[in-house]
């Protein structure tokens, strides 16, 4: 079905590039304008929202053609460069919800004798992540990191945009550290506050997430208070590009 939806986009696409493109952008802005004057304005903000998503997938699955296959947000965000000032010489890494394996990747590239260990649970990712040009200090593991964490103690802990998908977060976290004994965990989530479109979509009550299978996108004072409730310590916490980033390590229990 897939495959032939894309057959028709593309044979009516040959037909539309005929058409100037400062006249197919007229086109379809004046389409937009008259669907944002159909109905009250939040019923139409609804629906303008709903459009700006679809056109977001849209940008997202250029931008990774443009890139030749690698989301260029990668490149042009620089947070690998994060998880790696943060990692020391030989340390022994594990990067949960790694993906097809890009920041691990970079990661057992850029860190000298480092040992990484990526642990990723959609069978197409992994396979991916698996299938790419690995340096042999980087091994992959498939499996849901409730069930599936690689043996031994690690020195850091990588959870690149992971959080805000698990529902219950203080379970994951406890597990990690009681499992792993990490000396440092390095955290990246997408911020509620980045932009004014987030609490607008909230008040219409529509999903402000930007992404469906998200159970939570942190406020500052949310993130403290989940990783304060868990039991973990932050060092150091920055927003920028609409995220944020902390450097973290598990707090000793009272008493210690």
């Amino acid at each position: 079905m897939r495959s032939f939806v894309l057959w028709v986009v593309g044979a009516i696409s040959c037909l539309f590039r005929l058409i100037p493109g400062k006249v197919r952008g007229g086109l379809i802005f004046g389409l937009l304008m008259i669907e944002s004057r159909i109905g009250q304005p939040a019923a139409a903000l609804r629906r303008l929202y709903l459009i700006k998503d679809n056109l977001e997938r849209l940008l997202s699955e250029r931008a990774m053609a443009y890139e030749g296959g690698e989301h260029p947000k990668h490149r042009l965000m620089r947070y690998h460069d994060f998880f790696i000032e943060n990692i020391s010489q030989g340390n022994r890494v594990v990067d949960i919800g790694c993906g097809y394996g890009a920041v691990a990747r970079s990661i057992a590239l850029n860190v000298s004798q480092s040992q990484v260990f990526g642990v990723e649970m959609d069978e197409q990712r992994f396979n991916q992540a698996t299938a790419a040009d690995n340096p042999q200090n980087l091994k992959f593991i498939f499996g849901d990191a409730f069930q599936v964490l690689p043996d031994g103690v690690a020195d850091v802990v990588v959870l690149s945009n992971v959080l805000e998908h698990i529902e219950d977060r203080q379970a994951f976290l406890r597990r990690i550290v009681d499992v792993l004994s990490p000396g440092k965990i390095l955290i990246r989530v997408p911020a509620f506050q980045r932009e004014w479109h987030v609490p607008l979509r909230k008040e219409l009550e529509i999903t402000y997430f930007n992404d469906q299978t998200h159970f939570i996108e942190h406020t500052v004072s949310e993130f403290e208070d989940e990783l304060h409730r868990a039991n973990i310590q932050i060092d150091s916490l920055r927003t920028i590009w609409g995220e944020i980033w902390a450097v973290c390590h598990p707090a000793k229990p009272t008493g210690q």
